[in-house]
């Protein structure tokens, strides 16, 4: 049975931050900052509570009778408890033989164009263990993107104003973007493990650490960028942050919409209407607060049973990382346009300059991580490299098709004199073995 390493992480990174956090707050009151303080409890207090509610309806334990349980998420002990019951299961599964099992079949990565399919006996123990595992990831997700990421945002932000770091608040940013980090690294198993969820799907270490970088690289370098432009305009970081959130937060439920497609009644049964239209605006708001800082990974579709789609559409990775590194640019040149004297010993160009390669450098990670190690690329219609091919290939028939009219166009302007020079032969032979050329360009 696989260790839970990525429970203890999870609990790790949520009681290390929380606490960071609070002890940053009374320094905060200590040095008569409340509204600093006030936005800190803020950022840590209600991921917490999202953490417990999570907790609660993935286990289902609304619907059961465990008082302590529901006692303890209340005092916000909830995800302690959780991992001392995950590591009670795991050290018991080795010492108790399950009485019941049941199968589970799953394909394995296809070899030289098959794939086998396998079964595999999973225990009672397993299964508590797979519930806790998925109950945990998505706990990260949300503590990272409705909690990490804004106090990043604002320790980060106060640094800047006072022009100096504590250690206090210089510990908090660190677990804080570690956090944001872990949890876009669980989104993207999370992704991968629901798109292809009839495989046998096996992450390499490479693939982790490539996934590391990729995040680390994209969400630091976007949330200087943000503190960078609030902090010399800080009227229009409002417009800026609502655009960001609505367009995500919309366009879900926009796809929806036009799809003419039922309301989805299939999510939990016990949930009425209006609880699933809870659920489904939580998702969203999830949906949009992990798109405002990186990419989610996962396309929401509210009109599929499993919320998912599982298509892999790299036209919309490539519009998203054009758009966010157009937008990245713009700020940064605001800010370059309007900084303050708080900046007087900054060098500007160089410092746009390293974010902008920083940002790159992410861009870089990620498409290794798709062309080398992740683990369903054999499932791929195209590669990454393919799909660069082919659309250096349609650049390249683009340009070789517009020579030849540009050419037509410039014997066609020729005065009338001169074109009756012309012997007839030249001007029927000329024309179409250019276009010929074009074409079997084109075709190679």
């Amino acid at each position: 049975m696989k260790f839970p390493g990525s429970v203890l992480a999870s609990v790790f990174l949520f009681v290390a931050e929380t606490t960071a956090a609070l002890y940053l707050s009374s320094t905060y009151r200590s040095g008569g900052d409340g509204m600093w303080q006030a936005l800190t409890l803020l950022f840590s207090l209600l991921p917490c509570a999202l953490v417990q509610l999570t907790l609660l309806f993935v286990h289902r334990d609304f619907s059961r009778d465990r008082p302590l349980v529901l006692l303890l998420h209340l005092l916000q002990l909830g995800p302690l408890f959780r991992c001392f019951e995950v590591f009670c299961i795991y050290c018991q599964s080795s010492h108790v033989e399950e009485p019941y099992v049941s199968i589970t079949k799953k394909r394995q990565m296809p070899k030289n164009g098959f794939s086998e399919e396998i079964e595999k006996e999973v225990g009672q123990a397993e299964g508590k263990l797979f519930t806790h595992r998925s109950a945990f990831s998505r706990a990260s997700v949300i503590q990272a993107f409705l909690g990490s990421a804004p106090q990043l945002t604002l320790q980060l932000y106060i640094s800047t104003l006072q022009q100096h770091i504590t250690v206090g608040r210089c510990f908090v940013m660190v677990l804080s973007l570690l956090s944001i980090v872990y949890g876009a690294l669980r989104c993207n198993i999370l992704a991968i493990k629901i798109k292809y969820d009839e495989y046998d799907v096996k992450v390499k270490p490479l693939a982790y650490v490539c996934i590391f970088l990729w995040r680390s690289f994209e969400i630091a370098t976007r949330v200087i960028v943000l503190v960078l432009f609030t902090s010399v305009l800080k009227a229009w970081v409002v417009i800026v942050v609502l655009v960001n959130f609505f367009s995500f937060f919309l366009y879900p439920w926009i796809l929806f919409w036009c799809s003419g497609s039922p309301f989805p009644e299939n999510i939990e049964k016990a949930l009425s209407r209006v609880g699933t239209t809870i659920v489904l605006c939580f998702l969203t708001l999830l949906y949009a607060g992990i798109n405002m800082f990186c990419w989610s990974a996962v396309q929401l579709k509210i009109n599929n049973p499993d919320l998912i789609s599982k298509s892999q559409n790299w036209y919309r990775l490539l519009v998203y990382y054009m758009l966010r590194f157009i937008e990245n640019a713009f700020l940064l040149l605001m800010w370059y346009l309007y900084k303050t004297d708080i900046y007087m010993y900054v060098c500007a160009p160089l410092l746009i300059l390293q974010l902008l390669v920083g940002y790159c450098t992410a861009v870089l990670f990620m498409l290794v991580f798709y062309q080398f190690f992740h683990p369903c690329k054999k499932l791929f219609s195209s590669s990454v490299s393919e799909s660069f091919q082919q659309w250096v290939k349609c650049v390249c028939c683009d340009c070789g098709q517009k020579k030849p009219h540009e050419s037509v166009g410039k014997t066609d302007l020729r005065p009338t004199k001169d074109r009756d020079e012309t012997p007839c032969s030249s001007k029927i032979s000329s024309v179409p073995s250019q276009i010929l050329n074009a074409d079997e360009f084109c075709s190679v």
